[in-house]
């Protein structure tokens, strides 16, 4: 069931927040699972880290404002899509492709929205992957749907969204030309070291491929030496019993 303010019972902050927070909760686990089966299936976790974090009332309202609606429940709910937002870091660009496609296939997840800001970058230079999700909350007498935003990022486009964040709160959305310039060329930069990083790594990746390739193939020699060994002493002493 999807949360609707009134027709479902819920008609305070309370308990609106309550139902967010615990769609927080239950994409947190969801994804603390899948990192722990990374870990232990693959050897491998693409999950660096993840950040989770609950909108507060007031940057509810000033959103609502600056969108030109009158801040309510019922505004919050159906406009807003971040007051619950959850943020996965990766270490390469193609893990974070890869955890999307995981997170869509989720059965009992919608995705209802995808902004590829990596394929797509803001005018700024800010690149990340956002999804909208709406999330299943199993209380003790109904399900509610309740939208969870998720963003996924390397490492570095994290570093770099970090930076102008502080500076936008600072320069209070206006900061000056030449450091807006310099973020976008900052961006760039960031671009380029994360496709030469995705390089290396593939690199890495196929010179440990091949070389347990190698490791394999010596081992297979080596025991088929020591069978031929054995086969030949055992030829010897039936040799020497005739």
């Amino acid at each position: 069931m999807e949360l609707r303010i009134e027709e479902d019972g819920i008609n305070s902050y309370d308990e609106v927040m309550l139902i967010y927070r615990s769609a927080l909760k239950q994409m947190n686990t969801r994804l603390e699972i899948l990192s722990e089966e990374f870990q232990n299936t693959y050897k491998y976790n693409p999950i660096e880290h993840i950040k989770s974090r609950m909108k507060s009332g007031d940057s509810i309202a000033r959103k609502l404002r600056r969108r030109g609606y009158e801040p309510s429940l019922e505004n919050m709910v159906r406009h807003c899509n971040d007051i619950a937002g959850i943020r996965i870091i990766c270490s390469f660009t193609s893990d974070i492709y890869h955890l999307a496609d995981i997170i869509q296939k989720q059965e009992d997840i919608e995705v209802i929205m995808i902004k590829d800001y990596i394929k797509n970058p803001k005018a700024s230079g800010y690149k990340s992957y956002h999804m909208v999700a709406k999330v299943p909350v199993y209380f003790s007498e109904q399900t509610i749907e309740a939208k969870v935003e998720i963003q996924i990022r390397t490492i570095a486009m994290d570093f770099w969204a970090s930076l102008e964040h502080k500076i936008q709160y600072k320069f209070v959305g206006e900061a000056p030309e030449h450091i807006r310039r310099e973020l976008l060329e900052c961006s760039a930069m960031i671009s380029a070291l994360d496709a030469k990083m995705l390089s290396l790594n593939i690199e890495i990746q196929e010179q440990s491929e091949k070389e347990d390739r190698e490791a394999a193939l010596r081992e297979r020699e080596r025991r088929k030496a020591k069978l031929r060994a054995q086969g030949h002493e055992l030829y010897r002493n039936e040799e020497e019993e005739w």
